[in-house]
């Protein structure tokens, strides 16, 4: 951060970037992805690099019309209309929920990995509950201590990766790396139910766009920070990955904590220990941050008419209560729906409730806004826009009917509530308050 503007210079963007996408995903994908398509699965990780980062480009260029919060919501509603800016506004709260209830239940499946004790489905409802309710607790009671435990947090889930890395690459045998797929054969449909469920290690990426307005010279600085972002984290998966499966071959696909179980074996319980370690304060520390996210997500939308006023009461102390409690209540209704493997890819394939009208709001501002001023315009024309969309499709296309229905059933679920909100801006309860 320059102490001169206040604001974030090329590296501290970088960092931003990398904070938040590296998470929960790559501690516990790897053998999932693995046991899918066996090695291709590096070309699966760079296949989600490419589409996340041509959708990182999308949320650069739109971001720069506005200078209030919103993100998706507000570029949904200038260029696809108040409808289906209504729907991504109340969709990001449920897929804030959806997210939090997978890292609940990562936590929970990382603790029953390293403790048999504390496996199996009923304790990891139960860990993963009580993760939600403590959370909730110390938001409703104003304990924040998000800004405090950041940089340990980011610390924690670095240092264990970078170490693994540093020392995992001299015991990679080669021969662990064919064949090529399981069975030495490609199984159709393989290659997209990895990149689904992969792509939920890149989740995150939007943050480096829409603090835009944060930043120094954000027509320089961002495009350059979003590339060389998306090359770190793209460099890092892969060699945890590749390090994963030269150190534990086949053996991947059955392991429950790949990179735990892999530090184990080359350096015993004590690597096994300083891996789970960094992955419980990194996935606690994820925890904690979605349990200050949703509530306020919520409390935003229905001080703006689009929820139940209820929801935006407060506390004496100015926490939302009420959106608080609600929050919990769905987030531990969903953790309890399935494994932490099903619910990322419920959770990839929700994202694109935001990301979808992201990057179709660029080929509308295109024409639309032509004439006002782009802190930053994607290269190519519209080129890449339109291969976000086209993959995006064809990777929903690709998704199980289950995952469908959990990542989209919001939009019908809250559709009644469109109209309640249609009605009140009729009547001009609503104040539009946007500022571009």
């Amino acid at each position: 951060m320059n102490k001169q503007s206040g604001k974030f210079g090329f590296w501290s963007i970088v960092l931003l970037g990398i904070n938040g996408i590296v998470g929960t995903g790559i501690f516990l994908l790897p053998n999932k992805a693995y046991s899918l398509i066996g090695t291709a699965s590096l070309g699966v990780l760079l296949f989600d690099a490419l589409l996340a980062g041509c959708m990182a480009l999308c949320f650069a260029e739109v971001a720069g019309f506005f200078t209030r919060n919103g993100g998706p919501y507000l570029y949904a509603k200038h260029s696809l209309g108040d409808f289906f800016g209504y729907e991504v506004g109340v969709l990001k709260w449920i897929v804030v929920m959806i997210a939090w209830a997978t890292m609940a239940v990562g936590f929970a499946t990382a603790l029953g990995a390293a403790f048999p004790v504390l496996a199996g489905e009923t304790m990891k409802d139960i860990i993963a509950t009580a993760m939600i309710i403590i959370l909730t607790i110390l938001n409703i009671a104003g304990v924040n201590a998000t800004k405090i435990l950041s940089n340990i947090i980011t610390i924690s889930k670095l240092v264990p990766l970078i170490a693994f890395i540093v020392i995992g690459i001299f015991f990679v045998n080669g021969a662990d790396f064919s064949p090529i797929f399981p069975g030495n054969e490609y199984q159709e449909g393989t290659f997209a139910s990895a990149a689904i469920l992969l792509f939920f290690a890149y989740t995150g990426f939007e943050a480096i766009a829409v603090a835009a307005e944060d930043m120094e010279n954000p027509k320089k600085n961002l495009p350059r920070a979003i590339i060389v972002t998306m090359i770190i984290v793209s460099v890092l998966y892969m060699l945890i990955l590749g390090i994963s499966i030269g150190i534990m071959g086949t053996d991947l696909a059955h392991t429950k904590a790949p990179i735990q179980d892999a530090f184990g074996m080359i350096l015993g319980p004590a690597g096994a220990y300083f891996v789970l370690a960094g992955t419980l304060l990194s996935m606690g520390g994820i925890n904690m941050a979605e349990s200050f996210l949703g509530p306020r997500v919520c409390t935003s939308l229905a001080e703006d008419g689009m929820l139940p006023a209820a929801l935006a009461k407060r506390t004496a102390w100015n926490t939302p209560y009420v959106a608080s409690i609600v929050t919990a209540v769905f987030s531990i209704l969903l953790a309890w729906s399935g494994s932490f493997t099903t619910l990322a890819a419920i959770s990839a394939v929700s994202r694109f409730t935001q990301y979808l009208p992201t990057c179709i709001a660029v080929i509308i501002f295109r024409k639309k806004w032509s004439d006002k001023e782009r802190p930053y315009t994607i290269p190519f024309g519209l080129t890449i826009p339109i291969i976000a969309i086209v993959v995006s499709l064809w990777m929903l296309a690709q998704a199980q009917i289950s995952q469908l229905i959990w990542g989209f059933g919001g939009c019908i679920v809250v559709l009644p509530f469109y109209f309640i909100y249609l009605n009140k801006k009729r009547k001009g309860l609503i104040k539009e308050n946007d500022v571009l």
